[in-house]
């Protein structure tokens, strides 16, 4: 009687468990009984209606199984539901979702590896699905928070650890890609989400062996590679992340990389640091680029206050991201970039003085190696300023030239950097930063009319008094002058200043002398001609000073000169030799002759220039009796010891 029972009990259990109950076998070891799977797909297909029930029961087992440590039937229950999911693309699919999830959750929360890894392959599988599935959503922040725990998984067998990571890696790219044409598009990028997938990324990347395989453009490493390696499969997932970024949500993506760098001081040394933005760079869509920018002159003036190698470790940064930035891709930013980096100029001039000053007369070694870091930092803003400076369109260069004089600080200027609390020590550094990074963004700057390259605003703070006060300063003031009025590229032709025997062996390249840079010479000549004059007085003239004038006197004489102007410069030339001759200056030795050897190099190539025979004779006689009799007079003497 009991058996008739419990087989009439049987026949009244409703089909659709009854089709569940089958495909499990009696020993799970013999696997998912297939025709019975067979009969189960095709009821659900055909009884869509039923597959929320069919899930809930799948469910209620698994959820037995899993307490029961019955891991067997657990593989069975979710391969049952990985073949639903895959069979059934229905609107019934949606609740069916809800059980597919609460099941996979449980495995996750377990604390078995294979479990959880099992979790996360159904996860994947079902994320790869292209299916609208709104209820998904509540899900959410759990598999977020869980699939990012398992990325810092700390398990005692390093291959247990790498299976968890791995898997936890998977599971964020499922949520990722889930994103793409479901409703919780939005969502993901929310700073919650992101404050704890990027940092599980960046962790796993941070494992990575050989740095410079992620310094370029998206690579292609096998199927294989990604699967075994934590570090490669993280950098394929932020890689992909981030190419999925948008205008609205960019920024909330790359904060977290901050962080994580300021929490694990990864800025010093900072190769972590520029390999992740180098991917973000090449990641992103080239009209975001922008952002990153921003992001990182906001983070830079956040760690304003962080030691210098800190701060040149972001610059760094921000030097990478401007070379990989596409030209005119950089967006509103550039007067900010530029602003910011001046800015931060200074206040590097100030950390460093202000080190100077508090340790005057104690012990230097500390003090000197802070200032040296200084210097670092210093260098990194001038080199990512020129290089910035020099992807710029000629048109946004001429604009940042005139930028950055007006921050030089000169009297009688409005604009330039408050120095007053710098003292003229912090002035003259300041005054050379900036010329080295005015000298920077010049290079390569080719202007139509000389008038373009030095408008008055920008000519008359450059030749101001106040940058002749130190050989450095008028150094930097000539070579910028160089920049902008050698637009042949002669400059290399005349490097170092000598007697050249053949000045028609330099091959020097020249135009006709246009109307504009006759109207420019006849306004600014006499400014040219008495910078290079009182440049030729200075005591302080090293052997550099003499060569870079005697290039600017024969760049004028290619680029600007017609009759009249080669005239003024003969003109120059002799009371200059008047200067070094009668001496009322009570100049060293060492500037008179070298004076007199500059006016004897730049008159023979002159004569040459022009080819007066007459003029050409009085100067090679003039120049073959000093080498027998006065041959101090000569370049090839005076500066041969300098």
């Amino acid at each position: 009687l009991s058996a008739g029972v419990c087989c009439c009990c049987a026949a009244l259990r409703p089909r659709y468990k009854r089709l569940v109950d089958n495909i499990f076998p009696e020993d799970p070891k013999d696997g998912l009984v297939k025709a019975d799977m067979e009969k189960l797909t095709f009821y659900a297909v055909s009884a869509p209606e039923k597959l929320d029930r069919i899930g809930a029961y799948l469910a209620e087992r698994l959820t037995r199984d899993v307490v029961r440590h019955r891991y067997g039937y657990v593989l069975i229950a979710m391969e049952a539901l990985d073949q639903l999911l895959m069979a059934c693309h229905s609107q019934s699919i949606k609740p069916f979702v809800e059980s597919f999830l609460h099941m996979v959750a449980k495995l996750l929360e377990s604390g078995e590896p294979k479990l959880q890894v099992l979790g996360t392959n159904s996860f994947v599988k079902f994320a790869n699905i292209e299916e609208d599935t709104p209820s998904y959503h509540r899900r959410y922040d759990f598999f977020v928070s869980r699939f990012s725990a398992m990325c810092h998984s700390c398990d005692h067998d390093p291959e247990t650890q790498t299976e968890i990571r791995i898997a936890g890696i998977r599971g964020i790219q499922g949520v990722v890609r889930k994103t793409v044409n479901d409703e919780l598009r939005a969502t993901i990028w929310e700073p919650q989400h992101m404050d704890k997938i990027v940092p599980s990324l960046l962790f796993n990347m941070q494992k990575i062996e050989d740095i410079d395989s992620r310094i370029g453009p998206p690579s292609s490493p096998t199927g294989g590679e990604k699967e075994e390696n934590p570090a490669l499969l993280a950098e394929n997932c932020f890689r992909e992340l981030l190419g999925r970024a948008t205008y609205g949500n960019m920024n909330n993506a790359v904060r977290p990389v901050f962080a994580h760098l300021d929490h694990h001081r990864l800025w010093d040394p900072n190769e972590f640091a520029v390999s992740c933005f180098k991917i973000i760079m090449y990641s992103i869509q080239a009209q975001y680029s922008h952002h990153v920018i921003q992001e990182i002159l906001g983070h830079l003036d956040v760690r304003k206050r962080d030691s210098p190698r800190v701060r040149a470790g972001i610059i760094q940064v921000l030097l990478e991201a401007v070379a990989i930035a596409a030209k005119g891709s950089i967006g509103p930013t550039v007067l900010e970039v530029f602003n910011t980096l001046l800015k931060h100029l200074r206040i590097s001039v100030d950390f460093e003085l202000g080190d100077r000053r508090s340790s005057a007369g104690s012990a230097t070694f500390s003090t000197s190696s802070k200032e040296n870091d200084e210097r670092i930092v210093q260098n990194a803003i001038i080199q990512t300023i020129g290089f910035f400076g020099s992807n710029l369109p000629d048109y946004q260069r001429s604009e940042i030239m005139m930028f950055i004089m007006g921050k030089v600080p000169v009297l009688g200027t409005s604009q330039s950097l408050d120095t007053t609390h710098l003292g003229d020590l912090g002035t003259r550094r300041i005054q050379i930063m900036l010329l080295r990074s005015l000298l920077m963004v010049t290079s390569g700057y080719k202007a139509t009319t000389i008038t373009n390259a030095l408008p008055p605003p920008f000519l008359d703070p450059l030749l101001s008094p106040s940058l002749m006060e130190d050989s450095e300063l008028r150094q930097l003031v000539l070579e910028v002058l160089h920049n902008l009025i050698d637009r042949h590229d002669n400059r290399a032709k005349l490097r170092g200043i000598r007697i050249i025997p053949d000045v028609s062996d330099l091959k020097i390249k020249r135009d006709k002398i246009s109307r504009q840079d006759v109207s420019f010479m006849k306004k600014h000549g006499q400014q040219l001609y008495r910078h290079i004059y009182l440049g030729c007085k200075e005591e302080d003239n090293v052997q550099k000073n003499f060569e870079l004038l005697f290039t600017s006197l024969a760049l004028i004489t290619i680029e600007l000169a017609n009759e009249e102007v080669v005239i003024d410069l003969i003109r120059l030339a002799i009371a200059l030799q008047d200067v070094a001759i009668i001496n009322e200056d009570n100049l060293p030795m060492f500037n008179r002759c070298g004076v007199m050897a500059l006016v004897a190099a730049y008159l023979n190539f002159l004569s040459q220039m022009i080819a007066v025979p007459v003029f050409c004779q009085h100067v090679s006689k003039v120049i073959e009796t000093r080498s027998l009799e006065a041959s101090y007079f000569l370049p090839e003497t005076i500066f041969k010891d300098k």
